[in-house]
């Protein structure tokens, strides 16, 4: 199996966990919204809206492309401290936090 198929898998694995904890069900944001310069568009999205429209669209893109992988990947983080301050159910966390940091390591060790 290729990285890119790997990547596929765990992106999909991704897709089902958001919307088992309901947080794939977001709202598309702005045009405008994706020219922020600010980590995980901060500024301008949500983190699920991040995920969804930029971190899952971006990871379907380079799978298409059969492109070359970002040297480094670190949302998991991102991810964790969200979910924490949303106190959202912590078995939906853990699932949520897990597909994150398995795409981190299979970026970063690719």
């Amino acid at each position: 199996m290729t990285i890119h198929q790997e990547l596929e898998r765990a992106v999909e694995d991704l897709e089902a966990t958001l919307k088992a904890a309901s947080l794939w069900q977001v709202e598309t944001p702005a045009p405008t919204a994706f020219a922020s310069r600010q980590p995980f568009c901060v500024d301008t999205m949500s983190l699920p809206q991040w995920l969804r429209f930029v971190f899952v669209a971006r990871l379907h893109a380079l799978i298409e492309a059969q492109a070359p992988l970002p040297e480094k990947c670190d949302v998991a983080p991102a991810v964790a401290a969200y979910l924490q301050q949303q106190r959202a159910r912590t078995s939906d966390r853990l699932l949520v936090v897990q597909s994150v940091e398995r795409l981190d390591e299979m970026i970063t060790r690719h």
